[in-house]
């Protein structure tokens, strides 16, 4: 058994972003995000091969898709569905934003539809 806590170490030392996995099992992975006012580069997208959603524990953000921006508050979350390009257009710095990220593949339909 393993016990630890969310909000525990959220210093970036490097200044960088913090991406720390908390679990990985059967194509299924789970980690926390730790932002400090970051931001994607200018004209980079996210284009991923699979799903993925977002929680925001604290701090906040907002998320850029080709046709809106999303500002996401503590307890809001959002799904991210695989080829859907999104950007990361910021994140408060005080307090910093923490983010809870579950990211799984995308199932291949079976031929009677269902999954």
């Amino acid at each position: 058994m393993s016990i630890s806590n969310l909000f525990k170490d959220l210093d970036s030392r490097d200044g960088q972003e913090r991406f720390d996995e908390l679990l990985r099992n059967q194509g299924v992975r789970i980690e926390r995000i730790v932002s400090h006012g970051h931001a994607s580069e200018p004209g980079f997208w996210y284009d991923q091969n699979w799903d993925e959603w977002v929680l925001v524990l604290s701090g906040q953000a907002e998320l850029e898709y080709e046709d809106r921006v999303v500002r996401l508050l503590p307890g809001e979350y959002a799904m991210i569905p695989a080829g859907h390009r999104h950007r990361v257009k910021s994140t408060s710095a005080d307090p910093p934003t923490v983010w809870l990220a579950v990211h799984w593949p995308v199932r291949e339909q079976a031929q009677d539809g269902a999954f």
